[in-house]
């Protein structure tokens, strides 16, 4: 049911219709559309009770079309049978009363799980299209009219609000320039049309098929699961996706209120949050769970649930197991002082402690660019760092983008660009000048060592020179394969980096390597293909000129992919940063940065912070 519900309730909300009606007037009879709408909005309401319904759903994506053959068939309000196909992928959902199966065809495997299930995160067709709508998804506004099942109140309220053009020669109705549904069949079958691009042909069966076995899957592998995880799963990630392709102001432009708390404040610098945090890691994370609940929750929904059920369609394996195996393995080499934040972190979320600790695996998978730039490359012989952050904006992550100002007792206190929910660091820089960033290679799997994020976080508490930084690495095990950019402010010294399992190699600035290239004097240059090619050629144009407002711009697309998260710039040698973070409709290269002091912001707090 949940795809019938985001291509329907995406169609009649789409851009240009009811999120910019003024009330125009040009409407056409409202009796009439609601004769046409009645059948399907029984369906979408939930007044019928049994139904089946099938859909032919083309939708484009970078310039293709992605088609979709989609069945749903409800026999009561406990159980239902949906299956989506698309040329690349597949899957199959059996609900009954006491037993799910979610069946993937192409990989010829189904997850199974049986028992009883309440509350919100379950797939009971009785209620379900209003359980899948967030309130951060547009759709809530309208939901109650939609759902309420009354086509005459619907009807009302759309030719109220909407350019309303009927054509009866066809039975189609145009809403505004960019939207139309033409009925047929006694108003059974209705084709959808969206912004010229996206189309939906939808079918209301009058026959009722048989009820398979929940359990028939001949030739398929049987995965046993909870079933609470299962349905957890499936309706928080539809849920989330409907915010994250049709987000409410909530979201676009969030009330922007400050709010204090015991060890921690979250202000909003220009349109940012900022969260100050200080005291005992159990402290700090404490105080990030009761500021940042909402965000850190969108966050987790975001990667465990939505991210999550594309994978496992994609990759055949269920998503979460993938995460906690890949935390059993490196939990040995996390710091206690990270896992007491993280447990309190969870326990101020009323979290289940697995889920905030494999959130925090989910780094692992970032992919970036970076730079750094001094003496002849700048202006003024000062040292510009520069870092891009390229990973799946498609999930909503910028809905929890956060800059966290930390100070824990007895250790540096750093800046850390990230992401409610998330402890370690992919972007940062301490008082003692020194900024990191990173960049995802291959190697996805090797997990037996200390995880990124954590090593990135550790250098901004423990360390004060560059050389720290690098003796952090060769002491500690790695995983994967990651390359990053370490610098010291200080001393107006850079090195890139590139590290695996097995293998460490510093990049001094002006040494060639047989992945970045000749050497540039004074420079560190870090990408990849044809964006690494791009960024060497701007700073070879740009080279002795180089100011913040040029290093921004080095950091334009398309050195910076349309999954651009978020683009910090740093200047160690002042303490100042600048950050840019995507919105739902632009990569973070195209969005206004914001300047950030960390030693005005770190002496704000109310204890002692500037580290010797």
């Amino acid at each position: 049911m949940s795809v019938f519900v985001v291509v329907l309730s995406a169609a009649i909300i789409a851009p240009g219709t009811a999120a910019q009606a003024q009330g125009s007037g040009k409407a056409s009879n409202p009796e009439n559309l609601s004769e046409s709408i009645g059948p399907l909005l029984s369906i979408l309401s939930g007044n019928s009770e049994t139904f089946a319904i099938t859909a032919g759903i083309d939708v484009q994506i970078d310039d293709r079309i992605q088609h979709v053959d989609a069945r749903l068939v409800r026999f009561d309000s406990e159980s239902f049978d949906l299956q989506l196909t698309h040329s690349d992928y597949s899957l199959q959902i059996r609900r009954r009363a006491n037993e799910t199966a979610f069946a993937l065809p192409h990989h010829k495997v189904v997850f199974t799980g049986a028992g009883k299930l309440v509350g919100d995160d379950q797939l009971a067709p009785g209620g379900m299209a209003a359980r899948l709508i967030g309130s951060g998804s547009v759709v809530a506004l309208y939901a109650p009219v939609i759902l309420g099942g009354d086509p005459a109140v619907v009807s009302q309220v759309l030719t109220n609000l909407i350019d309303t053009e009927f054509d009866s020669s066809q039975n189609r109705w145009q809403f505004d320039d960019d939207f139309s549904m033409q009925f047929s069949n006694q108003n059974r079958n209705v084709a959808i049309q969206v912004d010229g691009e996206h189309s939906a042909v939808v079918k209301i069966e009058t026959n009722l098929p048989a009820m398979s076995d929940v359990n028939d899957w001949p030739g398929y592998q049987m995965v046993s699961l909870e079933r609470k995880e299962i349905e957890r799963t499936l309706a928080r990630g539809v849920r989330r996706a409907m915010e994250i392709l049709l987000p409410s102001r909530q979201l676009t432009n969030p009330p922007e209120q400050n709010k204090t708390v015991e060890h921690g404040e979250l202000r909003w610098q220009d349109g940012q949050r900022v969260v100050l945090l200080h005291g005992t890691p159990e402290e700090v994370g404490f105080a990030h769970g009761q500021l940042l609940n909402k965000e850190a929750q969108r966050c987790i929904d975001s990667v465990l649930y939505t991210f999550g059920t594309v994978n496992t369609i994609r990759n055949g394996t269920w998503f979460r197991n993938d995460l906690d195996q890949a935390y059993q393995r490196l939990a040995p080499f996390i710091p206690e002082d990270h896992q007491a934040e993280t447990f309190a972190f969870a326990k101020a979320m009323e979290l289940e402690p697995e889920t905030a600790q494999a959130i925090n695996v989910f780094p692992e998978l970032f992919h970036c660019s970076g730079f750094a730039l001094f003496g002849k490359a700048t202006v003024d012989g000062k040292l510009l760092h520069g870092r891009v952050l390229d990973y799946m904006t498609t999930i909503g992550l910028q809905d929890s983008a956060t800059t966290f100002i930390v100070s824990i007792d007895g250790k540096h206190g750093f800046a850390n660009v990230g992401y409610a929910g998330f402890i370690g660091s992919v972007s940062g820089m301490n008082d003692q000048s020194i900024s990191l960033g990173e960049m995802g290679g291959h190697g996805e799997g090797q997990w037996d060592g200390v995880p990124m994020a954590t090593l990135m976080r550790r250098a901004l508490e423990e360390c004060s020179t560059l050389q720290e930084v690098q003796q952090l690495w060769e002491t500690n095990p790695r995983t994967c394969e990651y390359y990053y950019v370490f610098a010291d402010g200080k001393t107006n010294e850079a090195v890139g980096v590139m590290a695996t399992p097995d293998l460490l190699k510093f990049v001094q600035p002006g040494e060639a390597h047989e992945l970045l290239g000749e050497g540039i004097e004074d420079a560190v240059v870090l990408s990849a293909g044809g964006r690494l090619k791009t960024l060497r050629q701007r700073v070879q144009e740009k080279y002795g000129k180089v100011d913040v407002d040029v290093a921004k711009w080095l950091m334009s697309r398309p050195v910076a992919m349309s999954s651009n998260l978020h683009n910090v710039l740093f200047v160690p040698q002042d303490l100042i940063f600048y950050v840019a973070n995507a919105s739902h409709s632009e990569p973070a290269a195209n969005r206004p940065y914001v300047k950030m002091d960390l030693e005005a912001l770190l002496k704000s707090m109310p204890s002692p912070t500037l580290s010797p």
